[in-house]
């Protein structure tokens, strides 16, 4: 996806909540930015292109989370990323990518797709039905500090996994470098899992159903539904339970990457 990303923390738009293990900030759905452009609508979690927030750039290393919306056939033309870590998660429909290392194929949901930019790649990516939607996610994250300073930082990668089956517990989805990785937990209505596994800050997105947030010293727990997000310093205490049946993506970043 096109777009110049840039890089900081939230604090005007969004709530948040101080708790005995960790300080929560809850970004509801429709506080995300907004564009529309040539049957695409995206909803931007970040600071992202034309809409420029200083106070809201970055959560850790992870600088983009859009939601996507294509109409049957309509894409993003070629266009280029560097130094960028772009990981697409499909939601509904499938996604046409083809890109200037060669590579050209379809994701579908179940699917991951990782590429690493490195020193320059050229991509497009549509939606490839005439008659369906495509809804997706696209995460961005900034290299580390190591590789920006690398003066060989080697060529772009491209991989791709199938998920599809296992649900009622957090799967590994994909580890783009030490400290930084990507969960997944596919549940059914009353399926509970733990954040707090393991120490360091978490990002978590609400792509399908509803949940419960539980935290610390919190009776009541937090209702996210599709499209809502959290903010984590610490994972300390936070659990989710499916209120319906639900997909949550979970960023872990340890404190050294942050």
């Amino acid at each position: 996806m096109s777009g110049r990303w840039r890089n900081r923390l939230s604090r005007s738009s969004l709530r948040s909540a101080s708790t005995s293990g960790a300080d929560v900030t809850l970004i509801r759905s429709d506080e995300r930015y907004v564009s529309v452009r040539d049957g695409i609508t995206t909803r931007h979690s970040f600071s992202y292109g034309d809409h420029y927030d200083p106070d809201n750039v970055a959560f850790g290393p992870l600088r983009a989370v859009n939601e996507e919306l294509l109409a049957p056939g309509a894409g993003y033309d070629a266009h280029a990323h560097a130094d960028v870590e772009i990981v697409t998660w499909v939601l509904d429909g499938a996604l046409a990518h083809a890109d200037s290392t060669g590579v050209d194929g379809t994701v579908r949901p179940g699917e991951v797709q990782h590429v690493s930019a490195r020193t320059g790649i050229e991509h497009t990516e549509r939606n490839a039905s005439a008659t369906e939607p495509l809804r997706f996610l696209q995460m961005m994250l900034a290299p580390s500090p190591d590789e920006l300073a690398s003066p060989d930082p080697g060529p772009p990668v491209y991989r791709q996994a199938d998920l599809a089956g296992a649900r009622g517990y957090l799967i590994d989805v994909l580890a783009v470098r030490p400290g930084v990785g990507l969960q997944a937990a596919l549940l059914d209505a009353g399926d509970q899992v733990g954040l707090d596994e393991a120490p360091g800050m978490v990002h978590l997105q609400v792509s399908r159903g509803s949940i419960d947030l539980g935290t610390p010293r919190r009776r009541r727990p937090h209702r996210l539904e599709v499209g809502d997000a959290v903010r984590a310093v610490d994972a300390a205490g936070l659990s989710v339970r499916a209120v319906t049946s639900a997909e949550v993506l979970i960023w872990r970043f340890d404190e050294e990457v942050a």
